[in-house]
């Protein structure tokens, strides 16, 4: 479960840092930069593959966090 955990953290890392750049590129310039959408445009089914990755690496840390956060797990 450990390889689980750190592949859902990298996939949320990559989306917190694509949904950062979109809305810094909108106000910086009014333009979308979208990494997911620059890398992976040409295939759409490839881009919301990982859009949907995104989503559930979310949900699966949101379910499992407190088992393997060790500040969330310390008793106080």
């Amino acid at each position: 479960m450990k390889i689980l955990h750190m592949v859902a953290c990298v996939l949320l890392w990559v989306g917190g840092i694509n949904w950062g750049l979109m809305g810094l590129g909108y106000f910086v310039n009014g333009s979308v930069w979208n990494v997911v959408n620059m890398l992976l445009g040409s295939m759409p089914a490839a881009e919301y593959g990982v859009y949907v990755l995104v989503g559930l690496s979310a949900l699966w840390l949101m379910v499992t966090h407190r088992k393997h956060c060790k500040e969330c797990s310390a008793s106080m």
